[in-house]
């Protein structure tokens, strides 16, 4: 039996490395979802390099197989997300392929899908989703570099997060009505979150998560987690809760998801050192 490992304990945080991806084919995890529909399963992806497809795990890394995401191509990959499905009832995996750091595409692309059922095992990697839906994004400003995402139970939008690499951190909006339009939509521009980018220690956004109940948004960059409560139009206000820090919990650590209201999991990419890590954190609050 995986017994947690703890790695930090303190009367402010609590984080835990609970285990490390075991797929040969999972390298480099950029996002996670805690599913709903299936207790104790993980859905998460590849960044950039990869075929459209999400991968079903748990908190200790459990190699469960893989599903072709149908209809979707995977240019840059970036985060995942679970909510309320933009066209029929039941949830929906939400696939941000916003990555753009280069800045040369001048459109993105968002996928939502029905949540399959996982696969039976490792061996499990010909299953296919049903035809995922898009919506081709460009941003008010111009083209901007998203790594981050999560989907409103309150309004059914999508929130995209900028990464932060022009200085600023920028949400936007996607409301759930652009499902249904042919053709490229403009995001809005919400605001400029009080975030200040700082790449000396890190500070670049990397993942975004809404907690079920649609009231507090977490958003990680890859040495810190941001609380904010979602008000009005999905504005973000900053919460009381102080400024988590997750320093130390791999190089390259990008996907985050609520596990519960106390509970985040965290997630990384493969290093040098060895295969991404899987991290539960409990924040002060």
């Amino acid at each position: 039996m995986f017994l947690p490992l703890l790695l930090l304990q303190s009367a402010a945080t609590v984080t835990a490395l609970t285990g490390t991806f075991r797929s040969p084919r999972l390298t480099e995890s950029s996002g996670v979802v805690v599913s709903r529909a299936h207790p104790g399963i993980l859905w998460t992806h590849n960044d950039s390099g990869d075929g459209p497809y999400l991968y079903a795990t748990d908190l200790h890394g459990t190699d469960r197989g893989a599903v072709r995401v149908l209809g979707a191509e995977a240019v840059d990959w970036e985060d995942l997300a679970l909510g309320p499905c933009p066209r029929q009832r039941g949830d929906c995996l939400y696939i941000g392929d916003t990555g753009n750091n280069s800045l040369r595409r001048g459109s993105v692309r968002i996928y939502a899908v029905p949540e399959p059922d996982p696969p039976g095992d490792a061996a499990d990697t010909g299953r296919v989703t049903r035809a995922a839906l898009v919506v081709t994004v460009r941003y008010p400003g111009g083209p901007d570099d998203v790594e981050a995402l999560y989907v409103s139970p309150r309004d059914s939008a999508v929130y995209l997060v900028s990464k932060g690499r022009n200085g600023r951190v920028r949400l936007y909006r996607v409301s759930r009505a652009a499902w249904g339009t042919t053709g490229r939509v403009q995001a809005e521009l919400v605001q400029i979150l009080p975030i200040a980018p700082k790449r000396s220690v890190r500070r670049l956004v990397t993942g975004a998560a809404a907690r079920p109940d649609g009231a507090v948004v977490a958003i990680r960059t890859y040495t810190e987690i941001f609380f904010f409560n979602s008000g009005a139009g999905g504005r973000l206000t900053p919460s009381a809760r102080p400024v988590c820090s997750i320093a130390g919990l791999g190089r390259q650590g990008e996907g985050i998801a609520f596990r519960d209201n106390a509970t985040l999991v965290l997630t990384s990419e493969a290093d040098p050192l060895g295969p991404g890590a899987i991290h539960t954190v409990r924040c002060p609050r």
